[in-house]
């Protein structure tokens, strides 16, 4: 048995006197000593007591137990190690906006407060926090704590919501995405540390984390993109913390509608980004329509890895940060400042080729400079109603489309029954958002009822107040003039008490 220590834990345990232990014992006090010496045979040994022996198995029973609990310290010693060391190697990346020593402080005091996950944040100061920074030792359990926040806000879950199973029951499944997950692996941050050896720690968890969302979600299954998503996640936090996280991601704040089979929604994005680029930045929208340059093209990574396979990582936690806040819509918010701040540098291009090589290699290695602008203009936009627009707008065209084209009965039928099946995905949709929020509003109503009731109360409170206070000034009043209209003397009548003024 390996009996080694480091320092720290050889000092701990040399604290304790272990000095009434002596010397180790041979294995077996019973066992006798038979061998000759070199000069001869060894003169025999006095035969120990049945105490002496008893002394001796105590002592070897104390030195094993020494011995059991120091390499256990040892144990424990190099996980924690390990465990640091990891820690080290996940977070290894440049922080994008410093975060401050008094935003720090603002984060610690929210994520210190008793029973947090009850109490309703102000949404205000929590967007400011986000906007000065979020420190990057904390960033998980921030991420936990806004998803904490969240549920609070919405207090009925969609119904999509898969089944709780336990992480650890999904773990001890098969998957048929298994292939396709380990090809994915090594193209998964394959630079960086924590990722990069292969089957090592960081993608064994990724693995794990995949599998389990695979077999969570069986729509969706595992699509390419998520690896990138759920890698991110596990940078900052723990293997099944990371797992619920990106089922959080996934469900509640809308990223999962763009990795279904039919991709459907992805090409809505598309037509929406585009649309935004014609709204707010005209030139740039005509110059990328005159070389037949659609937002695909170039923007659909920017989508299904929420920038993480381009961009870098201190950009990407910070795209994360405002997804957890705000939702989804933040990719189309980065994505048109990231456009329009380039302008002029993509307008310069006069190709096909050289137009899309600017946005894919050149513009995610953009400047701190450039990526804290970014963020900070994401801040400020709101495009929630465009969105919603753009979306209705596509539908409409497609109908035009299915309309106006030559196309055979049969083709016609498979475009219509498409069509169909997508408008009653999205009619789901909206069915279900209309119910949360008749139960958003009922639960309001409710509220403001008992709000009503309390404010009744304090108003027949406040009156009987006021009604009280005057009929104490009448009787203060009276007492003042009763007090005025007694007679002077040199010496009161002792025998007869006056009445008492206030």
């Amino acid at each position: 048995m390996d009996t080694g220590v480091s320092q720290s834990g050889s000092e701990e345990l040399e604290s304790e006197d272990y000095s009434e232990l002596g010397e180790l014992p041979p294995r077996s006090p019973l066992e006798p000593v038979c061998e000759d010496g070199p000069a001869g045979p060894v003169p025999e040994e006095r035969k120990r007591t049945s105490r002496e022996l008893r002394e001796l198995w105590q002592k070897a029973i104390l030195q094993q137990i020494l011995l059991l609990r120091m390499e256990k310290e040892n144990q424990k010693l190099q996980a924690s190690e390990s465990d640091l060391l990891n820690k080290r190697l996940k977070l290894d990346y440049e922080e994008i906006t410093p975060c401050l020593k008094e935003v720090t402080t603002v984060w610690e005091k929210m994520l210190s407060t008793p029973g947090r996950s009850k109490i309703k944040f102000d949404m205000e100061k929590m967007h400011s926090a986000v906007g000065q920074g979020v420190p990057r030792h904390h960033r998980g359990e921030i991420w936990k704590f806004l998803a904490e926040q969240h549920h609070l806000k919405h207090q009925f879950p969609s119904k999509q919501q898969p089944k709780d199973t336990p992480y650890k029951e999904l773990l001890k499944r098969l998957t048929s995405q298994q292939h396709a997950i380990l090809i994915d692996l090594g193209r998964t941050f394959p630079t960086h540390p924590y990722f990069s050896a292969q089957l090592g720690a960081g993608q064994l968890s990724l693995y794990n984390i995949l599998k389990a969302y695979s077999l969570l979600d069986q729509e969706v299954g595992y699509c390419q993109g998520l690896s990138f998503v759920a890698g991110i996640l596990l940078l900052h936090m723990g293997e099944e913390e990371a797992f619920h996280m990106l089922k959080f991601l996934m469900f509640e704040m809308g990223l999962r509608k763009q990795y279904r089979p039919d991709m459907i929604i992805l090409q809505i994005q598309m037509y929406q980004l585009s649309r935004l680029l014609h709204d707010y930045h005209r030139d740039l929208y005509n110059h990328l329509e005159e070389h037949e340059i659609g937002p695909s093209l170039y923007a659909a990574p920017w989508f299904l890895t929420v920038f993480a396979s381009q961009f870098p990582l201190g950009f990407v936690a910070r795209v994360f940060d405002m997804i957890f806040l705000q939702g989804s819509e933040v990719i189309f918010k980065v994505a048109l400042s990231l456009l329009g701040s380039h302008k002029p540098l993509i307008l310069q291009h006069e190709n096909l080729e050289t137009i899309v090589d600017f946005i894919k290699t050149t513009l995610p290695n953009l400047g701190l400079v450039q990526m804290e602008k970014t963020i900070s203009q994401v801040f400020e936009m709101d495009i929630s109603k465009q969105l919603q627009a753009y979306e209705v707008e596509y539908h409409v065209l497609q109908e035009e489309l299915i309309d106006s084209s030559p196309l055979s009965d049969n083709q016609r039928m498979d475009k219509l029954e498409k069509t169909n099946s997508s408008l009653r995905k999205q009619n789901l949709d909206l069915l279900e958002q209309l119910q949360v929020a008749n139960s958003r509003i009922q639960s309001l109503e409710a509220t403001v009822e008992k709000l009503l009731s309390s404010e009744s109360k304090l108003k027949q409170a406040t009156l009987a107040l006021e009604l009280e206070r005057a009929a104490l000034l009448q009787v203060v009043g009276e007492l003042r003039r009763q007090t005025a209209a007694e007679p002077s003397g040199p010496e009161p009548d002792l025998a007869r008490p006056g009445p008492t003024g206030d």
